[in-house]
């Protein structure tokens, strides 16, 4: 369905995660919010009005509803679903700490679930994500930008477009880089010590491999309770949640490395950002003209090779065919 620019709304959901005051902070990831936000309004049109901006960053006033929780999030993508209406362009932005979540069934191949870390450790699934882009209205758009560890594949089932990435000299960077990633047995024993289940992290972590997702998504549902991932949720474990039925949607995933690579947090020369975000920000500020989400994809993989910030983080594109040859959030304003 085609529609004019002048009925489309493009509504966005920007998240950083810097984790402050934790042995596991980032740097830069309330700065790349900024940058996006900046991006999106200047060039695609985006009003601030359908802007929501959570972060933790320690500089601003803490309020409780902004705080980037997996509650404050699913719920501000959910009143984003809500208020859509077929033609709307809707994006999601999340930076910082992803996981990697290990689904044990006994009786079944091992198999790892993508995750992004809120602030609170109440994850949020590729599940969860594959349901929000179920519900977008006919003829709307859903993009996800994600740079964080594991965030190939944040979007259940769907399909990864080639991008070919040329392995280039990179150059020599006066830099640290610190990855976007938590080990997830971490992640569970945390929820463990909130939950007030004994046990240490190794007991914790044998657990979890004899029961499968039972032991945290016990923890998770009696911290989160309505608010846990669809991963955990009782219904999901007891086999009683059904998926719609996939077809060609309209969910569009820009990762910033594969579903088993790391994301980088980058500090250098003062400044503080996401490796991933920095050069997706620097092709859109720079580009005279819309760009295709595979040759934005393209742009941008060459770019993080290029720069050889770390080894083992090549961005991705998922999506289908026919997006894949769309015009990034709907072409310039």
């Amino acid at each position: 369905m085609s529609m004019s620019k002048s009925k489309v709304t493009k509504r966005a959901v920007l998240v950083g995660c810097n984790y402050p005051y934790s042995k596991f902070r980032l740097s830069g990831c309330a700065n790349d919010v900024q940058s996006i936000k900046y991006v999106i309004m200047d060039k695609f049109g985006f009003h601030h009005d359908n802007i929501k901006v959570l972060t933790d960053d320690n500089t601003s006033p803490v309020l409780s509803s902004l705080l980037p929780t997996g509650a404050n999030i699913k719920s501000a993508l959910n009143d984003m679903l809500k208020n859509a209406a077929p033609g709307d362009v809707l994006f999601f932005y999340f930076s910082g700490h992803g996981t990697a979540v290990p689904v044990l069934v006994p009786g079944k191949h091992f198999r790892q679930d993508e995750a992004i870390v809120p602030c609170d450790f109440n994850l949020i699934t590729d599940l969860d994500f594959r349901r929000l882009v179920n519900r977008v209205p006919e003829g709307a758009s859903f993009t996800i930008l994600s740079d964080s560890c594991h965030s190939g594949g944040l979007i259940e089932k769907e399909k990864k477009q080639n991008v070919f990435v040329p392995q280039a000299l990179p150059q020599q960077l006066n830099l640290k880089a610190k990855p976007k990633f938590l080990v997830f047995d971490f992640i569970n024993t945390a929820i463990d010590a909130a939950a007030g289940f004994a046990g240490n992290a190794v007991d914790a972590a044998a657990g979890f491999a004899h029961d499968g997702l039972h032991k945290i998504a016990e923890g998770a549902h009696k911290i989160f309770g309505k608010d846990v991932s669809l991963t955990f949720h009782p219904v999901q474990r007891a086999g009683g949640l059904l998926l719609d039925p996939l077809h060609e949607d309209e969910g569009i995933l820009l990762s910033g490395c594969d579903s088993d690579e790391t994301s980088y947090d980058i500090v250098s020369g003062g400044k503080a950002y996401g490796a991933f975000t920095h050069e997706v920000v620097d092709i859109l500020k720079k580009m005279p003209d819309s760009i295709t989400n595979k040759d934005l994809m393209q742009k941008a993989a060459e770019a993080v090779d290029k720069k050889g910030y770390e080894e083992n983080q090549n961005p991705c594109l998922y999506c289908s065919d026919k997006n894949r040859d769309e015009l990034f959030l709907g072409g310039l304003a």
